[in-house]
Formats: structure tokens, sequence, C-alpha cells
């Protein structure tokens, strides 16, 4: 089977050809950095570094873009609360998401653009659609006129006599459908020169020039979360494809991570932020909970959830352990399941192809157990190979490295793993589940930590190397 993904346009699957063979190109809407970055804005970026991961299998060349808006009215308002310039601020949550990407494993971008640095792209794109009548300047505003491109509403599948931009309003607009390219400038506020007057871009404007300034006119495909899909990315693909680029070949869209049933978010509260996360869980189990459900499915937040996919990380993790304690280290070139193979080509299903290593753990947990090293190094290296592609090798250095870290941060993330192992270790004893109880233990020793069982409960200990 050759890759299938759901195209939001279509809203079909569809098999994914490049438009160059051996290449693909990808342009992934990155932060509005105004904050520091929760698990909801972090699950796209991961989502989508799995597919360019399982594109890259074969040798293909994947380009992938992911920009960066630093300049927007949430950043003037956060800088101006907190008496911050608003390139300070921008530039602090930038690196901010850095750190978060790469803490949780995601591949470096092949280009990270700033909207800041594009500002004559805008302009270029802006003269396109005014002089081919899709634009208008008012005012030292310039609008993209709705009415005029008749394919107006076909990704989101508004009806134009519904759309709304959620704009505030504008009297110098022709129509209160029409959305802002470019907004005249403010007293007191940044603004770049124009023909139309100094001013600050739109929103969607700045990426429709970044993904054709870095992949071209038309490119494979465009990513984001669902909650992009109007207006965000309606609207570039009908300012892109109004200046006669044919752009995105492909669109794919990640769901939410709710909290009580609401998408997570900075405006309404409810965030788990990824420093706080990683103070509890290890980066490789955190990307296991985040990339692990189906990237179209939402994922309610919850600890016990969180818990669970600790454990089932943990389970292949010491798997692989116990084959190289026993046998010697394990490459990461081993054979991908045929199951593994088909769930991701299946529009990328990670339920799928995490069911398919659990069963090559049990597999080899029942080939050591039987004296068949051979056979449990086989599965042990597929393991890898496989885990590899969604950036979850526990033997890989990221985050065999990390795993070992026992000090400031690591150690506080290890404190609370540990207690809470200890908490199923006991709840297993009280309900004279034995054999769960007693497979804790072991998961601990093999991670290098001592159990002593106390009067005034269990204590322990990381055992001398």
């Amino acid at each position: 089977m050759s890759l299938h993904l759901f195209d939001t346009a279509t809203r079909s699957m569809r098999e994914f050809v490049p438009q160059v063979s051996g290449t693909a190109s990808i342009y992934v809407c990155g932060a509005t950095v105004q904050g520091v970055p929760h698990i909801g804005h972090v699950r796209s970026g991961l989502n989508f570094d799995v597919l360019r991961r399982w594109l890259a299998r074969d040798g293909s060349t994947v380009h992938l873009v992911r920009n960066v808006t630093d300049i927007d009215d949430k950043i003037l308002t956060k800088a101006g609360e907190n008496d911050a310039a608003w390139w300070d601020w921008a530039y602090r949550h930038e690196r901010a998401f850095e750190a978060a990407y790469d803490a949780l494993g995601c591949l470096p971008p092949t280009y990270a653009p700033r909207a800041t640095g594009h500002m004559t792209q805008m302009v270029e794109l802006m003269d396109r659609l005014i002089e081919k009548g899709h634009a208008y300047a008012a005012e030292g505003d310039v609008y993209f006129s709705v009415t005029s491109f008749p394919e107006y509403g076909a990704l989101s599948g508004q009806k134009l006599d519904e759309v709304s931009q959620g704009e505030w309003a504008a009297t110098c607009k022709r129509d209160p459908r029409d959305f802002t390219l470019w907004k005249a400038a403010k007293p007191g506020e940044p603004s770049w020169p124009t023909p139309w007057g100094p001013g600050r871009p739109g929103w969607h404007l700045e990426c429709s020039a970044m993904a054709t300034a870095y992949l071209g006119g038309t490119f494979d495909i465009h990513g984001g979360g669902i909650d992009l899909i109007f207006p965000h990315h309606e609207n570039e693909q009908a300012q892109s494809r109004a200046a006669g680029d044919g752009f995105a070949r492909y669109w794919m869209h990640n769901a939410w991570v709710t909290l009580s049933g609401e998408k997570m978010s900075k405006s309404l509260g409810n965030t788990v932020t990824i420093p706080v996360m990683l103070e509890q869980v290890r980066a490789p189990e955190l990307r296991y909970y985040l990339v692990g459900p189906h990237y179209r499915s939402h994922i309610e937040y919850s600890p016990e959830a969180l818990d669970e996919s600790v454990s089932a990380y943990r389970r292949i993790e010491s798997f692989l352990r116990r084959v190289v304690e026993r046998t010697g280290a394990v490459d990461d070139s081993g054979e991908l399941a045929p199951a593994f193979v088909t769930s991701m080509d299946d529009d990328v299903s990670t339920p799928g192809a995490l069911a398919a290593i659990h069963r090559r753990v049990r597999e080899g947990n029942t080939a050591l157990e039987s004296g068949d090293d051979a056979g449990a190094r086989a599965a042990a290296g597929s393991v890898r190979a496989m885990t590899g592609v969604l950036g979850l090798d526990p033997l890989s250095p990221r985050w065999h490295d990390a795993s070992s870290a026992a000090d400031g941060a690591g150690g506080r993330a290890l404190a609370v793993l540990v207690d809470r192992l200890l908490e199923e270790r006991q709840q297993a004893r009280r309900e004279r589940d034995f054999a769960r109880a007693d497979a804790l233990r072991d998961h601990l020793l093999l991670a290098g930590i001592a159990v002593e069982d106390t009067p005034d409960g269990p204590k322990w200990t990381l055992k001398d190397d």
C-alpha cells in the first residue's frame, strides 16, 4: 500500500504523489510567539515531524518549513502588559518554542522563517493581487475582495453569505466579508513602508508569502491545527490562488488537545505548559503521549491518560534494555513490521503503528523468557527501527542520555515518575495482583532504582553503577 493522506480540501483519502519524485515539500503553520508553549501548541509540530520522518524513511528529501509569527496584535498586547519591547517579547518566546520542539525530539525544520523578515515578499504579493483586481487599498489598509474569487470557501466549506472574518469592523471595507492583508500604521506600533502607506501585515498574508518564498508557487502539503482551517487557511488559499499560484496540493489538519472538553489555549487559561510537563515526565514519554493518538483525533488531557502513556513507553524501553543487557548492543536497522507499514501508510495511523510495536515487544519478551536470544535481538532491532520512525527509540542517543539524568529538573521528573510507579505497585498489592506488583518492582530495578519496603511505606534510592 502506498501512502494515503486525508486531504481536508477534498474531504477524502488521497494517495500521496509528490510534485517532484523523491522530494516532498511541507509548510506547517508555526507559533504566534506570544507566550510559553503548551502541549496543544507543540502537538502540530510533533505530528508533522512524524510525517516527515515517514516520508524520509526511503531516502526521500523532505523540505519542511515551519514559520514564526513574530508580529501580531496578541504579541503587541502581551508585550505592553509586561512592559517589554515587542521584538524582545517575541524573540524570547520564539526561543521557548524552539526549546520545546527540540526537547520533544522534533527534527529542525529546513527553514524557520519569521514574518518580520519577509515584508518585501508580502508587498509583492499584495501588488499582484491589486493588479489582478482581487485586492484594494483604502485609508492605508489593504483588503482582499472575497467576492472577486469564486472559489472562496472551497477549503472550509463556508458559504459566502455566512462568512465572518472575526475582524474588527472597518468602515473602509467594500464588503464586510473582505479580510485584511495589511494594517495601516498606528501611533506607537511598529510599521514597515509600502506603496500604500506604512503599516504591518495581516496574519493571513505572511504565510502565503513565506510558503511560496521557500517552497515555490505550488508545493505538496500544507499543515496546521483544525482551528486554522477558517479563516486562516481559507484566506491563504484564496489570496495565493487569486494571485496565480497553485499553492498547496494537499491540506492536512491535526485536532486539538482539550482540557475539560475545551480547546487548550492561553485565552481560556486552560493550558499545560511544556516546562511544567517536563517536570513531571521525561520528554520521550510526553512525546509518546502526544503522537500516540491519530493526528486527526482530539486528545482529552488527563493525568491518568498521561500515566498510561508513560507505562506503555517504559514497557518498550524495559524490553530493549533487557535485550542489550543480555545480548549486547542492538542496532536500529531492523525490519519494519508489515502492520506498522500498513498503519503508517494509512494516513499516518500512529495507534496502529504503536500496536505493531507492542506486539513485537511481547514477542521479544517471550523469546527472552524461552532463552531465544536470536529471536529477542531480531525483535529488538525491529522495535528500534519502528520507534525510530516515530522519534521514540529509547536507545537513541537523544533519549538514552536524557533517561540517565538525575539532577535538576531531570531529578524532579524522576522523583515524580518513581513515586507514581510505587503508588501503582502499592495499589497492585492491595488488589492482590502480585504479578503486577513484582513486575513494577523489576521495572524499577532495571532502571537502576532500588526499592525497600519499610513500616512507613516503600523507599527508593538510585543504585550505584
